[in-house]
């Protein structure tokens, strides 16, 4: 049963030879496995990253694997001193250029802290308000990135991927039904949470 992948996990990536899944685990897990039985792209090897469904070029190099986010790092018990600086480094600030229109500059100019700290605030409060609807974005177009890469060739492919967009969990299910076994498998998990109500 494949888990969540976290913040906390090593990324992981899903190998099919053909419509069979062959390796399942961390990226070097899967190398090893792959290496052993000594399975090649032009074989009919597809590597999937299973945070994106992105199909994965193999062989990779010792010690790839795709940039995940990584958790914040654990503050030190006793800080050294630091000399004063400008900026908020400790907040890990990054600059970017920003293009708004005038009158989006001149209610930011109006806002407590100023532009970017509105701009922040702003940010902040939509990542919680949309989480949901953001993540099952995310289901959706991972699921979809898979089944594009594996399954555009199998009956109902067109009407499954309007099914998955459309947000009808029983079309996705019915269109898929006769699918191989470990696509399907695979797909239902890479689209947890796609058809979640929101």
């Amino acid at each position: 049963m494949q888990s969540e992948t976290t913040f906390h996990s090593a990324p992981t990536c899903t190998a099919f030879l053909g419509t069979d899944r062959i390796a399942t685990g961390d990226y070097a897990h899967v190398a090893r496995l792959l290496a052993e039985r000594a399975v090649s792209q032009g074989g009919g090897l597809l590597v999937f990253d299973d945070a994106t469904g992105t199909l994965v070029d193999f062989p990779w190099p010792e010690g790839y694997a795709p940039e995940q986010p990584r958790p914040p790092a654990a503050e030190p018990e006793h800080k050294p001193v630091e000399a004063p600086s400008v900026g908020r480094p400790k907040l890990g600030v990054v600059a970017r250029e920003v293009t708004l229109l005038p009158r989006h500059w001149a209610w930011l100019a109006t806002q407590r802290g100023g532009a970017s700290a509105a701009l922040r605030r702003l940010v902040e409060e939509a990542r919680k308000t949309h989480a949901e609807q953001d993540a099952q974005r995310h289901a959706k177009e991972r699921a979809y990135r898979f089944m594009s890469a594996i399954g555009g060739g199998l009956p109902g492919f067109e009407e499954a991927s309007r099914a998955l967009f459309a947000h009808d969990a029983g079309a996705f299910g019915e269109r898929i039904r006769d699918w191989p076994a470990d696509v399907q498998a695979h797909l239902s998990w890479l689209a947890r949470g796609a058809f979640a109500t929101v």
